[in-house]
């Protein structure tokens, strides 16, 4: 025992705790069923390898110095994670997954999605969520590179990989919308490409790192990229651009009157979702993933995550 790592055993941990409940070390030892000297011996090692003293002598009980009680307190907790990691393994080979990860597109409704989120922790799983956002094709590229388990919203086609599952989650409309003192909102309907190459478009950056996609913008047409879905519909709202919105997402906005539709002279867009898992089988699915995968096979909980979206 010439190392703190070492020196700071759980059984350590205990002995040390005992001394500082019980007042002494012949209680300690007494309560441990060990002589005072084995127990007082071991006490030194501990300090002579973490170099401190942890108990004052001269005091009629033993009191622990300084030292000694910031390494109770953190031992007290070391020991806490010990055991909640013990529990955590043996609820693990229970068949749940030690980790999900969820890569969500920005089209999807995080307060759905939290709901869920809710719903699933209210069963005490011992596994930890993990939630990626992604746009475009880095919704379905986290999962089909491995650092996903489940995709949602995925609405750029992915390429035929074996092992991927998929199935439909839903469509959504998108609609053209400007801040009603922007200018096209006072422009004649349809709005040609022509008139809307004359004006800012407000863009989503694709969060893929391979084969990435831009969608809408025309040829010279000046753009403001962004990051999110929320952030290009905050742009709007402000008049910095124009674009094709999820109508789910901005109704609130559309209902208010802080966002208008335009026509436009290009067809109306409309976009099938999906969501995707890697197809193993079914009896190797863990716990986590089947109880999300159960839940999207409801289509009231698949309108909610397209349409429940709060201003």
């Amino acid at each position: 025992m010439n190392t703190p790592r070492s020196a700071l055993t759980p059984d350590n941990l205990a002995l040390l705790q005992s001394i500082a409940d019980t007042g002494s070390f012949a209680a300690a030892a007494r309560q441990l069923g060990l002589v005072p000297s084995a127990l007082t011996y071991r006490v030194r090692q501990i300090e002579d390898a973490l170099d401190v003293l942890l108990f004052d002598r001269g005091a009629r009980h033993a009191r622990p110095t300084e030292a000694g009680l910031a390494l109770l307190r953190d031992g007290t907790r070391l020991l806490e994670d010990m055991d909640a990691v013990a529990q955590r393994v043996r609820r693990v080979a229970t068949g749940w997954e030690a980790q999900l990860t969820l890569s969500v597109d920005g089209v999807i409704s995080p307060t759905t999605l939290l709901e869920l989120v809710e719903a699933f922790y209210a069963q005490s799983p011992p596994t930890r969520l993990k939630w990626r956002e992604g746009i475009l094709s880095g919704t379905a590229e986290a999962l089909i590179t491995g650092q996903a388990d489940l995709a949602i919203g995925v609405a750029v086609p992915s390429p035929n990989i074996a092992g991927l599952q998929v199935e439909p989650l839903g469509e959504t409309r998108f609609v053209f919308a400007v801040a009603p003192h922007h200018p096209l909102a006072r422009l004649p309907e349809p709005l040609s490409d022509a008139t809307l190459r004359a004006h800012r478009l407000v863009a989503v950056a694709d969060s893929g790192r391979h084969n990435t996609v831009t969608l809408g913008v025309l040829s010279g047409q000046d753009v403001l990229t962004v990051h999110s879905l929320r952030a290009k519909v905050q742009a709007q709202l402000l008049g910095l651009g124009c674009g094709f919105l999820p109508e789910g997402m901005v109704s609130p906005y559309l209902d208010s009157g802080q966002l208008v539709v335009r026509r436009v002279a290009r067809p109306a867009r409309r976009v099938r979702l999906v969501y995707m898992w890697r197809e193993n089988q079914p009896e190797t699915h863990g716990r986590a993933l089947l109880w999300w995968l159960q839940q999207l096979r409801s289509s009231t909980t698949r309108r909610a995550l397209l349409e429940n979206h709060p201003a």
